[in-house]
């Protein structure tokens, strides 16, 4: 079945689409092996910022933000990019990744 899908594209083509299912195959694992930190607030992280990103991308920029720099992000996802994240729901996880990962400034 799989051959008579791929008979009438060429090779380029084909190394795309297995290039792709590869690197989704590989994201879908790395996420599965993200941990956050234990505390209040740490379901709601997981549940609204992993659904458009990875949440390493939280443990990433942890060094870097303080309580306005994560005010300034979690805005940002909401206003720019949409999250359907309401202002309690915010507030509840900018306090999570400050205290688990902010700066302490």
């Amino acid at each position: 079945m799989l051959r008579s899908f791929f008979s009438g594209v060429d090779t380029m083509w084909r190394i795309l689409a297995i290039a792709i299912v590869v690197f989704l195959a590989c994201s879908a694992q790395a996420q599965e092996n993200i941990a956050l930190k234990p505390g209040f607030g740490r379901d709601l992280v997981e549940r609204r910022c992993g659904v458009c990103h990875s949440l390493n991308y939280l443990i990433m920029n942890s060094p870097f933000l303080n309580r306005e720099g994560w005010q300034t992000e979690g805005d940002k996802m909401v206003r720019a990019f949409g999250a359907p994240v309401g202002p309690v729901d915010t507030k509840i996880i900018v306090d999570y990744l400050v205290a688990n990962y902010g700066t302490g400034d």
